[in-house]
């Protein structure tokens, strides 16, 4: 079977945040956007058609989590990842942001330190703040265009008593697919001062051609306090339908996630999400498989044009997902300028770095999780723009 991912479809009109919502985004319905993090494909055929079986059935009442989801998930993680997972570490969820906001509260109590790594992922921040925990920086160290975690740091909070740190691996803007080497070092940190690492894996399933990942919970010790987050949002298009898991491995997690989980009303189950993930997780490797090696074609594209054309902005080349990092500060702009740059001078609609906490002024998050002709056109834009 093959996949048509240069197919162009029309997302206006159909609720979509990121064409519906431009003009209160950036104040204009004539911006290209390649902004919030979906992609512009379509679902895998086998998720379609298990959409459109379920929808056949006329009642869409309140639904279970299946057994048979739950298997599809471990044969997933096994088959794609090499990482064995038991049934009964899996705690269903609604929503992503929500349970990692969730595992977070199980974990920790009230005014307690948790850590994140800036420039990263902004739902982070607010998921701390708005639990009333005490927000800790342990910022990222920029060595050549590349993300690297500073463990001495790290290591001192840790040590200085914060109590969870939310880690983002493959990591959202940056795109480090972390190594075992630095992941097992995040690990010894961690059971050294008996800290939890909640580690939101949801681009996971993306590592583009020529990186690999490796997700924490399969190099975790038996007793490490490790919490995973996994959905199909990202993977395969689906993060409007809000189905996520949480892994955790040690018991008393375990015990604290579902008292947590059912405590934020978090444990309903969408007839359409669980049919959605199950499909792919059953029978999405094909599309995936295709889908990958497109990105990357994609990314390598955006590296030449600007390496070649428009020199004044560097790419942090991603390791896995559809989101580039560019570092525009060679264009000399203040980030209120750099915004307006693109939005009046591109006619493009991106994430402003500022978005991402510390360390993100003069950089921008463009999604190229669409047809490269709309890549194409917004690389265009920038170099008329730049010159």
């Amino acid at each position: 079977m093959t996949f048509d991912f240069d197919q162009p479809i029309d997302r206006r009109g159909s609720h979509a945040l990121k064409f519906d919502g431009r003009r209160q985004k950036f104040g204009s319905d004539e911006i290209s956007p390649l902004w919030v993090a979906d992609m512009d494909f379509a679902a895998p055929p086998c998720v379609v058609e298990a959409l459109q079986e379920r929808a056949r059935h006329p009642i869409y009442g309140y639904t279970q989590y299946p057994e048979s989801l739950q298997q599809a998930l471990v044969g997933w993680c096994m088959r794609r990842h090499r990482w064995h997972v038991e049934r009964d570490w899996l705690v269903p969820a609604s929503g992503v942001l929500a349970a990692l906001s969730a595992a977070m509260q199980a974990c920790t109590d009230a005014g307690d330190a948790v850590i994140v790594q800036p420039p990263v992922y902004p739902g982070l921040f607010r998921a701390v703040e708005n639990a009333g925990r005490r927000l800790l920086h342990n910022p990222l160290r920029e060595t050549g265009g590349r993300y690297a975690m500073d463990f001495a740091q790290l290591e001192q909070q840790a040590r200085d008593g914060a109590r969870a740190l939310l880690l983002c691996n493959p990591h959202n803007p940056g795109g480090r697919a972390w190594s075992p080497d630095e992941l097992g070092e995040v690990l010894r940190i961690a059971r050294r001062h008996g800290i939890t690492v909640i580690a939101d894996e949801v681009h996971g399933d993306l590592a583009l051609p020529g990186a690999g990942y490796c997700p924490l919970g399969s190099l975790a010790q038996v007793d490490d306090r490790v919490i995973a987050l996994l959905s199909p949002g990202k993977t395969f298009n689906l993060s409007g339908l809000a189905l996520s898991m949480l892994v955790a491995r040690r018991d008393d997690l375990r015990t604290a996630l579902r008292k947590t989980v059912a405590a934020m009303h978090l444990g309903d189950a969408s007839p359409f999400a669980i049919a959605a993930a199950e499909a792919a997780w059953r029978e999405g490797d094909a599309w995936l498989d295709a889908l990958k090696p497109y990105l990357g074609d994609t990314r390598d594209l955006v590296a030449d044009r600007l390496r070649t054309r428009i020199p004044s902005i560097r790419l942090h080349s991603p390791e896995a997902g559809y989101l580039l990092w560019l570092d525009c500060r060679g264009l000399g702009m203040d980030d209120d300028v750099l915004r307006d740059f693109f939005i009046q001078r591109c006619k493009l609609g991106l994430n402003p770095g500022t978005d991402f906490g510390p360390g993100g002024g003069g950089f921008v998050r463009m999604n190229i999780g669409t047809p490269r002709c709309n890549v194409e056109a917004a690389l265009d834009a920038i170099e008329a723009a730049a010159t």
